[in-house]
């Protein structure tokens, strides 16, 4: 198996899979006579067909014991799908890019800053979501509408990869 190695999440390195939400290096302008700086448009939340709605849930997740062994990535082919992380806690993002399935080899591990939140696009592969703290929560933006928008692909055993705790 092979052990995955955590990147520091940046917009470029991110830029395959989605959008990095977040305000360092994002353009600006100030709104409300001046006393609010508004960061337009961090990321598009995307649907596929014009009766979905983007909906805003909030996800509270566990920590999972680690290392954890990735079996499993999903995507949702219908829709965006981001997380704003509201305690400023770091989290973890595993993900592959847009294909029929994800591809062992291909697959990448990144850390937020707890200040950064991701939006998945359409297709891109991705393991739930992966808390570093023992329980976090998550603002979610993402598509409800009708029509099944969650593949899940198990990886074969040798397929399978190691995420190590991060440091």
């Amino acid at each position: 198996m092979r052990t995955l190695t955590i990147e520091p999440l940046t917009k470029e390195a991110f830029a395959p899979f989605g959008d990095v939400i977040e305000t360092d290096g994002s353009d600006h302008f100030m709104i409300n006579n001046g006393s609010t700086m508004r960061f337009h448009k961090l990321a598009t939340v995307e649907t596929a067909k014009p009766e979905d709605n983007a909906i805003i849930s909030i996800f509270r997740a566990d920590a999972q014991d680690m290392p954890l062994t990735v079996c499993m990535l999903e995507r949702h082919p219908l829709g965006s799908q981001a997380f704003i992380p509201l305690l400023g806690n770091p989290f973890l993002i595993v993900v592959a890019p847009v294909g029929d399935e994800p591809v062992s080899g291909l697959v990448r591990a990144f850390v937020t800053n707890g200040r950064q939140g991701i939006n998945y696009h359409r297709g891109v592969w991705h393991h739930p979501v992966l808390t570093i703290e023992k329980r976090d929560d998550f603002l979610v933006v993402d598509r409800s509408g009708t029509g099944n928008n969650c593949d899940e692909h198990f990886f074969k055993e040798d397929e399978r990869l190691i995420l190590a705790p991060h440091q």
